[in-house]
C-alpha cells in the first residue's frame, strides 16, 4: 500500500510539474452576457452574429456588436527552465562529469573475457552433502 501511495504521487507530482511550465491560451466567444464558445490552443468558432461588413464606405450609422471575444493566455514559470548557459563553471562541470560517468555506467562489457579461467577452484576438505546431511533422495 505504502509503494502504490508513493507511485501516486510521484505521478501527481510529475503533472504537476509539467502542468505549471506548459503555456496555453483560452478563447471564448460571447454572445451578450452567455458564453457561445470555448475553446483551448486554437480559434473559437463565432455564433453568426457578428456584425457584416457594408459595401458603403461612408456609413454615418455604427452599432456596437452584441458579440465580443476574450482571450486569456496563461504563462508558464520560466523560473523552472534554466539554460546551460546560465549556470556558473562549477555547475557546468558537475554537470558534464555526471552526465559523461552516467553514459559510460551502461556501456557493455566485452563478453569474451573470462576473469575466473586463470584460476583452479577451491580444493574441498570434506564432501559437503554429507557434512550437512542433506541428501536427495
Amino acid at each position: 500500500m505504502k509503494m502504490l501511495a508513493h507511485k501516486f504521487i510521484s505521478v501527481v507530482m510529475a503533472v504537476v510539474v509539467l502542468l505549471s511550465t506548459m503555456s496555453f491560451s483560452v478563447d471564448m466567444h460571447y454572445c451578450g452576457d452567455m458564453l457561445v464558445d470555448f475553446s483551448i490552443m486554437e480559434q473559437v468558432k463565432t455564433c453568426g452574429m457578428e456584425k457584416v461588413k457594408t459595401d458603403c464606405e461612408n456609413t454615418t450609422i455604427t452599432e456596437k456588436s452584441c458579440c465580443t471575444d476574450a482571450q486569456l493566455n496563461v504563462e508558464g514559470a520560466e523560473s523552472m527552465k534554466v539554460s546551460f548557459d546560465q549556470l556558473s563553471f562549477d555547475q557546468q562541470v558537475f554537470v558534464a562529469t555526471f552526465t559523461y560517468s552516467y553514459i559510460n555506467l551502461f556501456q557493455g562489457i566485452d563478453s569474451n573475457e573470462f576473469s575466473y579461467k586463470d584460476y583452479s577452484p577451491p580444493f574441498v576438505k570434506q564432501n559437503v552433502q554429507v557434512l550437512h546431511q542433506t541428501f536427495i533422495i
